[in-house]
């Protein structure tokens, strides 16, 4: 194979770096699946890896994107052939193996999803690690016995990523969902998606009791801090909180109240890691009773290799919305 483009990121004596390089397979992290690359994605994740804002490798160097999807084009493990259509999100891409960023890709079969029927490796990427996310909250929150009939979903940080794709899977789940975010412009984009409601995360004013009348039957939250301490009076009894995100803060303050007089439940929403069993379940869901309608609309761009640096620093500073799509070799 000849040389090939990857998105690199380095940090040592030099200081810390990250760019367009060529590479060669030989280099790639070992794994019993070389995949050539379709489709990546950008997450919060990727851009704080690609600036360096945050200490998300572990080792370098390595390539970006937590996300890839792609064609098999070589196997040691029986189960996947030249051919076949795969994905992986989380399991270590970008943090401790080379990740989707680059136009080839080595993969460990443990991780290799086999792309479902229902699900274009296109759809795949658009919902990625956000979508990934969105549904295994759906998941943990119905395994904790959570139901339509508790109430709405409030959904934090609505118009992101994860929050878009949660209110297009939750409201196909049948579940009402009540979308807040502080960008108001969005409303009519998270309406059409499926909220019911929307509510302005600036005008949105919290009592400070420890209990107070219960508004919505659970929650996805992507925001912790602050906006975490003013849901959780508000959940129904035997509601669930789901928390995937931080980006109010990683502290919060409450009390024991929700959690003994209504039975709340917090549950901590960690995708990366999720059990082989489980992400199998996930992606099954997402090509079929749980995908999201309105794919095509939350990708709200499509960039190729060079156009990520420009991506991170509007990710970063809060100038984005929806999903972008990271397009690496011209397949479908």
């Amino acid at each position: 194979m000849t040389l090939f483009r990857a998105f690199r990121i380095h940090s040592d004596e030099a200081g810390y770096r990250a760019g367009i390089e060529a590479m060669s397979a030989d280099a790639l992290s070992p794994g019993e699946v070389l995949v050539k690359t379709a489709y990546s994605s950008v997450n919060y994740k990727d851009a704080l890896a690609g600036t360096g804002k945050g200490r998300i490798l572990r080792t370098y160097p390595l390539n970006g994107g937590i996300d890839v999807a792609g064609h098999v084009i070589a196997s040691t493990d029986p189960a996947f052939k030249e051919g076949d259509a795969v994905l992986c999100t989380g399991s270590g891409l970008s943090e401790t193996r080379d990740g989707g960023y680059g136009e080839y890709v080595r993969l460990d079969a443990r991780w290799t999803i086999p792309l479902p029927a229902g699900l274009s490796l296109r759809e795949s990427m658009i919902l990625g690690t956000a979508g990934f996310t969105a549904a295994l909250a759906l998941l943990r929150m119905q395994d904790n016995r959570q139901v339509p009939a508790l109430g709405p979903i409030a959904v934090t940080g609505a118009s992101g990523g994860v929050g878009q794709l949660a209110i297009d899977i939750f409201s196909r789940a049948g579940y009402e969902v009540h979308a807040i975010s502080g960008k108001a412009d969005h409303f009519d984009v998270l309406r059409s998606l499926g909220a019911s409601a929307c509510i302005d995360r600036h005008q949105l004013v919290f009592s400070g009791k420890p209990m107070d009348s219960a508004r919505f039957g659970g929650a996805l939250d992507n925001v912790g801090g602050s906006m975490l301490s003013g849901l959780l009076p508000l959940i129904s009894p035997y509601g669930n909180v789901a928390i995937c995100g931080n980006a109010g803060g990683i502290a919060f303050d409450s009390t024991v109240m929700p959690f003994i007089i209504r039975g709340t439940s917090l549950l901590g929403i960690a995708s990366a890691g999720t059990a082989r069993d489980i992400r199998d379940s996930i992606w099954q869901h997402l090509a079929s009773d749980w995908k999201p309608r309105h794919l095509e609309r939350i990708a709200t761009r499509e960039v190729e290799l060079d156009g990520l640096p420009g991506i991170f620093t509007r990710m970063l500073t809060g100038d984005s919305s929806g999903r972008t799509l990271v397009r690496i070799n011209n397949t479908v």
